[in-house]
């Protein structure tokens, strides 16, 4: 059994003490690949620097949208040259953030559709945050993925996934439709999620990714504890419960999944 953890944070202090066996006992779970997305600029270089250390983990690279006020004029020239280096497969962690507001809603949409047009430039899919900004985040991707279909660009056909997703039904379906990829973490898991779950067994299991989101959201039953991407397969199991299929048959598509939307090409 093979899987993809899509979205995990390796190069985080909560791993500095022993990131290397947490990337081993990934690897000893089955987990053949990490996607590890940035948050700003400044921690990017060192998620390419770490992907390119570890022959199973890659990189992703933008600015959260909690990071917004930290884009400057500058700040797309710098993240084109990192996007640009081996292993970077994606543009992330970028998207729209209302819970915390961390930064004003202009300029989160500002820096969210400078790294949409980097993403589309470069032919890299991207992957989304979206905490309590659905209706907004669903309008600047649209009308992105217009764009992208009135330039033939490949990128329309595979534009990105939206990372834990955490949203209701409808923006699930609207998604779909547009060809994003839905990414479930820990909370699937949870017992206090039904709506959840019934997302995800009614989503297509060709349009699903598994995810980890580490250190955060650990599944049931190390939730609270710090998470790695060795747990990734307790949401596969959950997946795959839910689906009322074995847990291979997931492990297999959610694993094509991810590399049909990264481009990461099947070891040797």
């Amino acid at each position: 059994m093979a899987l993809i953890d899509t979205h995990c944070h390796l190069d985080f202090d909560a791993f500095d003490n022993d990131r290397a066996e947490v990337i081993a006992r990934a690897q000893e779970a089955g987990v053949e690949v990490m996607l590890n997305p940035s948050t700003d600029l400044a921690n990017a270089h060192g998620v390419v620097a770490l992907a390119q250390q570890h022959a199973a983990v890659y990189a992703a690279v933008g600015v959260h949208p909690n990071s917004s006020t930290q884009w400057s004029a500058d700040s797309a020239a710098e993240l084109r040259q990192l996007a640009g280096q081996p292993k970077v497969q994606a543009i992330g962690e970028i998207g729209l953030d209302y819970y915390w507001d961390d930064a004003p809603h202009d300029v989160q949409h500002k820096v969210l559709q400078a790294q949409l047009e980097l993403a589309a430039e470069m032919e890299l899919p991207v992957i989304l945050h979206n905490r309590e900004a659905s209706k907004d985040l669903l309008a600047i991707l649209l009308e992105w993925q217009a764009g992208l279909h009135a330039s033939n660009n490949p990128l329309a056909q595979r534009p990105g996934v939206l990372h834990s997703f955490s949203a209701d039904q409808a923006v699930a379906d609207k998604a779909l439709a547009a060809g994003y990829f839905l990414g479930f973490t820990g909370p699937l898991t949870f017992k206090n999620a039904p709506e959840l779950q019934a997302i995800a067994q009614h989503a297509p299991l060709e349009r699903i990714l598994v995810e980890t989101d580490s250190p955060f959201l650990s599944p049931h039953p190390q939730r609270g504890q710090r998470n790695e991407p060795a747990r990734v397969q307790l949401v596969a199991g959950k997946l795959a419960e839910l689906k009322g299929v074995a847990i291979d048959e997931v492990a297999a598509a959610t694993t094509a999944n991810a590399r049909y939307l990264f481009g990461i090409e099947a070891q040797q």
